[in-house]
């Protein structure tokens, strides 16, 4: 984990053993896992430890369709010192959609610096489905952390996921123009990497502004796509399907599907996404899109 700065005059624990000084540490996490038995995907598995909890399951497509399942951070955000795990798991022949009811939120660094961290683990099994759909991510100026995501795949498993961050508030006049995350994503499949990359999100470093780094974008979004049978057949289908934007683009690498988005406005990387999502799912699951309730309340 990357260091940030810490303070020489340290405050004593609470009595609730929270810190309110520069080794502040606020743990938070949730195990999910899920099985299929009688041809119905079932969490069989859901332990948490602070504020991270799950919506009882819900079966929108039918009892044989997908799991939905709503990952719930009562917060609302991270503030310094906040530490969130969240690994799912999926069994062979189960099928688990994963998403979220509102955006997450950085918040600015207290004085101390002291960064946040976000770490989710996704793991499935050969024949397994996941989907990993959170809505969007929301950086404030200042915000100092790392988020990181581990995808572990055996020979077989479908994946189809997306990350979209937000930085700053433009909207508000308060962009992102101090502060760094980094963003971490690890994909294996059968324990070899298919996909390993870092991106550090510092706007002091001249990739931030640079057009050969983020060229001062203040959007982001990464989908990716793991299981297809025919990727070029997919990508075919995306260009067709994904008209209103040309900031967007798409490859494959060892087998995974990468699309990305890069720009200004948080509604359109959010509608390619879900655009590109509804156009994968029947080529890498066989079933249509079927937009998890809470998207639209």
């Amino acid at each position: 984990m990357t260091a940030f700065a810490t303070s020489a005059f340290a405050k004593p624990a609470t009595h609730s053993g929270h810190r309110f000084d520069a080794e502040r540490h606020w743990a938070a996490s949730l195990t999910l896992g899920f099985d299929c038995r009688d041809g119905l995907t079932r969490m069989v598995e859901a332990r948490h430890r602070g504020p991270l909890r799950v919506q009882r399951p819900f079966y929108p497509e039918g009892r044989d369709g997908a799991c939905h399942v709503y990952l719930l951070h009562p917060p609302g955000g991270l503030v310094s010192g906040d530490a969130l795990s969240i690994a799912a798991r999926v069994e062979a022949q189960a099928h688990a959609l994963l998403t979220t009811p509102a955006a997450n939120k950085l918040y600015r660094a207290d004085s101390h610096g002291v960064a946040w961290e976000q770490r989710t683990t996704l793991k499935v099994s050969q024949h397994g489905s996941l989907e990993w759909l959170p809505q969007e991510t929301i950086a404030f100026d200042g915000s100092r952390g790392v988020q990181e995501t581990l995808i572990d795949l055996d020979a077989g498993a479908r994946c189809l996921g997306w990350e979209v961050l937000a930085l700053g508030r433009p909207a508000s006049r308060l962009p992102y123009v101090s502060g760094r995350i980094d963003q971490r994503f690890r994909l294996y499949r059968d324990g070899k990497p298919l996909w390993l990359e870092r991106q550090p999100l510092d706007p002091a470093h001249p990739r931030f502004a640079g057009r050969w780094g983020q060229g001062g974008a203040s959007v982001q979004a990464t989908l990716w796509a793991v299981g297809l049978t025919n990727e070029t057949a997919a990508i075919e289908a995306l260009r067709d399907a994904i008209t209103a934007s040309p900031r967007w683009a798409v490859t494959v690498r060892h087998g995974v599907l990468l699309l990305r988005y890069l720009g200004h406005e948080r509604n359109e990387a959010w509608k390619i996404c879900r655009q590109a999502w509804a156009c994968l799912r029947p080529l890498l699951i066989g079933v249509p899109a079927h937009p998890p309730r809470i998207w639209f309340t």
